[in-house]
């Protein structure tokens, strides 16, 4: 089993840059990871991932050029760069691990998930 441990949110101006962070222990070859966010009132929502077996990454048109999802395979830790962050980027933003490995943009293909970190972008 991965465990998965999110950090680095924080508020924020709009047009700022956050970088968010999460850790992962155990097992953890193997396991693509993504990065999931869930604003308020609203269902929970794909951002970006990593495959594992050639760190190919997909994202969201939402935050396509804005956001870098990458991958410290040494320290064991997934990133998430953002930039340009506007409103629409408040959210609790989770990591999360499939066994797959393929990177999908599907929720339900992750198995293991993080707490979540909260990103707040205000003026």
């Amino acid at each position: 089993q991965v465990q998965l441990v999110e950090s680095g949110g924080a508020l924020v101006r709009p047009g700022d840059s956050l970088t968010l962070s999460c850790a992962a222990s155990g097992h953890t070859a193997g396991y693509a990871t993504g990065w999931f966010r869930q604003a308020p009132g609203k269902g929970r929502e794909f951002v970006a991932s990593i495959r594992w077996s050639d760190s190919r990454t997909y994202y969201a048109t939402s935050v396509q050029g804005r956001f870098t999802i990458s991958r410290d395979n040494a320290k064991n830790t997934v990133y998430l760069q953002m930039h340009s962050l506007s409103s629409g980027g408040t959210a609790v933003y989770y990591c999360a691990a499939g066994s797959l490995g393929g990177g999908s943009y599907a929720s339900a293909e992750y198995e293991c998930w993080g707490q979540g970190t909260q990103v707040t972008v205000s003026s």
